[in-house]
């Protein structure tokens, strides 16, 4: 499996038993839908390895408390430490309305309702404290600010985001 086809789930965050349990933090609002997992890949030298889990439950809210298959000592839950954990993109809950994943977006056109097509988001960063779109125009890359109060719609069946942008926010850039 390659990692541009999951997505990031959490981390091994610490043994929880002398027999290889380990707690996991979840990385969602919604650790509940990860209970039943039957396995998961953990990130092991660069590579995503199959785990297998026997047994699984929340831990104090966003923990998972993990029995893995081989995994039975302390020693061999200390080897996976530290090690972060992915799904299948295919096992994201689906979003509806103008809820979205970043990942999805990517590809997309953004529309203001004032300019129409602003281009294409080519990615999302993140890294900063408010999230933006980073969008392609022409030659020249505009940052858009993902903010709940400036997204009209997502219109997932024609692979575009209509936006109600401030005023000179884009002509900043051109």
């Amino acid at each position: 499996m390659r990692k541009e086809d999951c997505f990031y789930l959490g981390k091994i965050a610490k043994k929880f038993s002398f027999k290889g349990e380990v707690l996991a933090y979840l990385d969602t609002d919604e650790p509940e839908l990860y209970e039943n997992l039957e396995s998961v890949f953990v990130e092991c030298n660069k590579h995503l390895v199959p785990f297998f889990i026997e047994t699984a439950s929340l831990h104090k809210n966003d923990f998972l408390r993990i029995r893995f298959e081989d995994v039975s000592t302390e020693e061999e839950a200390e080897a996976i430490l530290g090690n972060d954990l992915y799904l299948p993109l295919s096992m994201l809950p689906k979003l509806s309305g103008n809820k979205f994943y970043f990942h999805e977006v990517i590809g997309f056109e953004v529309e203001d309702q004032r300019l129409g097509v602003v281009g294409t988001i080519q990615s999302i960063n993140d890294s900063t404290a408010q999230p933006l779109f980073e969008v392609l125009h022409g030659g020249v890359e505009i940052l858009i600010p993902m903010i709940d109060h400036f997204l009209v719609t997502i219109d997932r069946d024609n692979k575009k985001v209509v936006m109600n942008l401030p005023e000179g926010l884009i002509e900043m850039y051109l």
